[in-house]
């Protein structure tokens, strides 16, 4: 019965709770139950769960450091490990620059840096569709739960990792993969060009890991080679058609927050 007042209250605007904190509320949920399953995987490969946490709590990279911890674990080398996490985490790069577009004008560097170590696949998504510019106060309240999601998520894995039965830590191990498949599938739905990279990639990853030809490429090469032919490919095959933004936007005023 609490919560359902509780639930009440936030629909009635009884309790002052600010939009970017309801609108990362999903994305939290989510990031728990991958992250739990990012604390099983390397609490059994033989990180501390300190660590484990710590992991977590500089990188928020999801796919990133699923890869660079099973590279660890696999005593690759150090220039491998670093080039793999670069590739696989250099979208967030390209987020944050058009992100940056949306921020409200005035924006210091000290909070830009703050709002940078938050952008995710998801809080990019949901930030970028907002109709008005973003402000400070609306990109940090849209990133607390999920970057709480993730590391609590995470700490709670790696502290029950060895309760739980194998059989329910083996379903949490396809939760990141369920998780990317979720997030590609609408646009791979209605982009062409991102559905033709994909399948490429799909195709490049299989080739690379079965044919005996590639056998000398092991854990993060495969993974290099596979993203920059895959990359390569379709930008030759389906190139950005630029265009000039509308009037509207570029004279947008800032400082409204949403």
């Amino acid at each position: 019965m609490g919560l359902v007042a509780i639930i009440g209250c936030v629909k009635n605007k009884a309790l002052p709770i600010p939009q970017g904190v309801m609108d990362g509320l999903p994305i939290g949920l989510g990031y728990f139950a991958v992250s739990f399953a990012f604390g099983l995987f390397a609490v059994e490969g033989g990180l501390s769960p300190l660590t484990t946490t710590l992991v977590s709590l500089t990188n928020l990279t999801s796919a990133g450091q699923f890869a660079g911890v099973q590279l660890i674990f696999l005593h690759q080398p150090l220039f491998e490990i670093a080039l793999t996490t670069l590739l696989i985490n250099l979208r967030y790069m390209l987020m944050s620059l058009s992100l940056s577009q949306k921020i409200a004008p005035g924006t210091g560097l000290i909070q830009r840096l703050a709002i940078s170590y938050g952008i995710t696949d998801e809080v990019y998504a949901v930030a970028i569709s907002q109709p008005r510019n973003l402000t400070t106060r609306y990109m940090l309240s849209l990133m607390t739960l999920p970057i709480l999601g993730w590391i609590g998520g995470t700490l709670s894995g790696a502290l029950t990792g060895g309760i739980l039965p194998g059989s329910l830590r083996s379903a949490l191990g396809i939760s990141l993969y369920a998780m990317f498949v979720a997030i590609i599938m609408p646009t791979f739905k209605k982009s062409r060009p991102v559905a033709l990279v994909i399948t490429i990639a799909i195709v490049l990853s299989t080739l690379i890991a079965q044919l005996p030809v590639f056998e000398m490429l092991r854990g993060g090469w495969q993974i290099i080679l596979a993203t920059l032919i895959a990359s390569a490919l379709g930008a030759w095959l389906a190139p950005v058609q630029h265009s000039e933004p509308p009037q509207s936007e570029s004279n947008q005023g800032g400082g409204t927050d949403v």
